[in-house]
């Protein structure tokens, strides 16, 4: 397959400032942060994962069974400082051996050495930044579905409230699978639909988007369970509502999706059958139904300007013809079946991972609207929660950092 030309115009860089801006919040909102618990588990945990797994019988890690986590954030969290562990030894081995840091080349090391590696200036970004790059990785894929499905300024509405999110910033700057399960579930969505595009055309093309399929299952899984399993639910339904006459082809394109994840989560798990078997007897994956978690959501004053986006685009939805078709009913239907979600033997948050599909049926809705005569109403109205969306998020920006 021929990778497509890469043209950088005005919208591009548009687009790639918006993304700067939320890097400089994030670095922002870091550089203010103290170490907490978490962060001493999630680089403990992940160095272990990626150095040496607990001879533990059973476990992976000494952290136990992760709580039911995904082993992602755990690697995310941990390589850097592992990186970091490797350069500082190949670096100590110039130095005379009555000098040296670490007798004999070991990568292993006490409790207080790992606390003082993580201490050292520049670790804590080292540690974050991944979960930050994530971030802009979904802004950036948001933007280009977006622009794809409605244009420019749909695309720039969501990702312009996505870069001042001050949830999604939150979530960013931290060790946690939530935003990596976000990340891995609009992918997998929007990854199964190009699939099923790809099976309209020449065989050519087929591979390369399975292919893409599988890793962003594969990676969803090794995040969050339940996150792999909405998404593999949703990617059959689109697939078949849209393969049409190729629909013989979409078991068969399941079925060894399917058995690829299961590969990469179990790659994840250090090709280890013991802790591999928790992913099925952990629960990771149980779940209700609740509308609290949305309820808490819109009815927070620093998501206002999101809610009312989100408000007026399901009047607009139930209202006119023109704005109920495939692009806009997409991500409605994922936000109605995540918002609704509720693990029950892990703490997550299966609400953040409908943020996105949120921003995706705002800036879609809202890109129908300016086409109409109203066009300067929902021009107005488009700048004012955007200006709103902004106010908030730099007002809450010193919160965030004393919060997390």
């Amino acid at each position: 397959m021929k990778l497509p030309k890469i043209h950088i115009g005005r919208p591009q860089q548009i687009a790639a400032l918006l993304l700067l801006f939320f890097l400089g919040e994030c670095l922002w909102v870091i550089d203010r942060q103290q170490l907490s618990p978490a962060d001493y588990r999630y680089a403990l945990c992940g160095r272990e994962m990626w150095e040496r797994p607990s001879p533990l019988a059973g476990y992976f890690t000494t952290c136990g069974n992760l709580n039911g986590d995904g082993t992602m954030a755990y690697r995310v969290a941990g390589l850097p400082l592992t990186v970091q562990r490797l350069v500082l030894v190949g670096a100590d081995k110039f130095r005379k051996p009555e000098d040296r840091l670490y007798v004999g080349g070991s990568l292993g090391g006490s409790t207080w050495e790992m606390r003082h590696q993580i201490s050292l200036t520049g670790v804590k970004f080292l540690m974050h930044l991944p979960f930050v790059f994530f971030a802009i990785w979904l802004g950036g894929g948001l933007w280009w579905v977006c622009r794809r499905l409605f244009g420019d300024e749909g695309a720039f509405l969501s990702l312009g409230l996505y870069c001042f999110c001050p949830t999604v910033i939150r979530y960013a700057v931290s060790p946690n699978n939530e935003i990596l399960a976000m990340w891995g579930l609009y992918g997998l969505v929007y990854a199964a639909i190009g699939v099923a595009h790809a099976l309209q055309g020449p065989r050519r093309k087929w591979k390369p988007r399975i292919g893409l399929f599988v890793l962003a299952l594969g990676l969803t899984a090794s995040a969050h369970l339940l996150a792999a399993m909405v998404g593999f639910v949703a990617a059959a339904g689109f697939l078949f509502y849209l393969a049409e006459r190729r629909r013989s082809y979409v078991m068969q394109i399941l079925i060894f999706s399917a058995v690829g994840a299961l590969g990469i989560v179990f790659a994840s798990f250090a090709f280890r059958l013991a802790p591999f078997s928790y992913v099925f007897t952990g629960g990771g994956a149980r779940f209700w139904f609740s509308l609290d978690a949305a309820k808490g959501f819109f009815a927070s004053l620093i998501n206002a300007p999101i809610a009312v986006a989100a408000g007026v685009a399901a009047i607009l939805y139930l209202g006119v013809k023109r704005c109920r078709y495939f692009g806009n009913t997409t991500p409605l239907l994922m936000v109605l079946a995540v918002f609704a979600l509720t693990t029950t033997q892990t703490v997550s948050y299966p609400w953040l991972w409908a943020l996105p599909f949120l921003l995706t049926f705002a800036g879609g809705v809202f890109a129908d609207a300016l086409e109409t005569k109203q066009r300067r109403i929902f021009v107005a109205l488009s700048i004012a929660i955007l200006l709103a969306q902004v106010l908030f998020c730099l007002n809450t920006l010193t919160s965030l950092s004393r919060t997390i």
